[in-house]
């Protein structure tokens, strides 16, 4: 099937050198990119109860207006 359609198109390969390159920096920001994301992941308690609570609250009202 490949040749009735033509060849498959593939990306295009290209050299690239960056000027600006400091590996020092480049790890620095991974490391701290890594710490973000594990702290980001953690859930505050007060978050969990502000969510209880509301969802308390629309119960409570959802019961209230069914009666």
């Amino acid at each position: 099937m490949g040749l009735l359609f033509g060849r498959k198109t593939q990306p295009r390969k290209f050299d690239y050198t960056p000027r600006y390159y400091d590996p020092r920096k480049d790890d620095s920001l991974k490391r701290r990119m890594r710490i973000q994301s594990r702290v980001r992941r953690r859930r505050s308690p007060v978050a969990l109860y502000y969510l209880a609570a509301l969802l308390l609250t629309a119960l409570y009202i959802y019961n209230a207006l069914g009666r």
